[in-house]
């Protein structure tokens, strides 16, 4: 790895973790030139914090609003670094703002081979999401409003009054598009009491 002087090392971490909400991996870290050693001594004088197994945080970095999503991303990413989870369900409608419901746990999108084990509190469901279903926020990525409500119309769990509200809470907003909706939803026998409740909807 060509020289890079400390200030300037620094400067690109503090770039990196400014944008995951604060957090960053030891592969990141090393990529820029901080070896094992050097992040425990930042460790120890609290210039980081230990955030997981190799996963760390600049405590100059005000907390995300939705901080416990980020670090389940960052608990998530496979061998290459690579994050798998995508908040998703009941979870994702709060993050868009879609719902009343105050989920008691977090939703997770996972790939059908993820291996983890899911942390306390947390529902993981093992499916494929495009990445045109995916919307990148800071830290953590949460599937879009159509998506999301594609996944909560086949979940006999919420109830079909949570999912009128949703779905009209996101067509006033204009944040899906109803011909989306009816397209997505006609495909998707799953999600047939999406096309009855849109079937209503002029």
């Amino acid at each position: 790895m060509p020289y890079r002087s400390t200030k300037a090392a620094l400067r690109q971490l503090k770039t990196l973790a400014q944008s995951q909400a604060g957090y960053f991996t030891a592969k990141q870290a090393a990529a820029i030139g901080y070896s094992n050693p050097h992040l425990d001594y930042h460790v120890s004088t609290g210039n980081f914090e230990r955030a997981g197994h190799g996963i760390y945080r600049l405590p100059e970095i005000p907390l995300s609003e939705h901080d416990d999503l980020v670090k389940l991303s960052f608990w998530s990413r496979d061998r290459e670094d690579h994050p798998q989870a995508i908040a998703s369900h009941e979870t994702a409608l709060d993050v868009h703002g879609l719902s009343d419901l105050l989920p008691t746990k977090i939703h997770l999108t996972v790939p059908a081979k993820f291996r983890k084990t899911a942390p306390a509190g947390t529902v993981l469901h093992r499916d494929v999401v495009e990445p045109a279903d995916i919307e990148k926020r800071e830290g953590f990525h949460v599937t879009n409003p159509l998506r999301t409500l594609l996944d909560i119309a086949a979940d006999e769990r919420i109830s079909e009054e949570h999912l009128r509200k949703a779905v009209a809470e996101a067509l006033d907003r204009g944040l899906v598009r109803k011909s989306k909706l009816v397209a997505r939803a006609n495909s998707l026998p799953a999600a047939s009491r999406l096309s009855r409740l849109l079937a209503a909807v002029s």
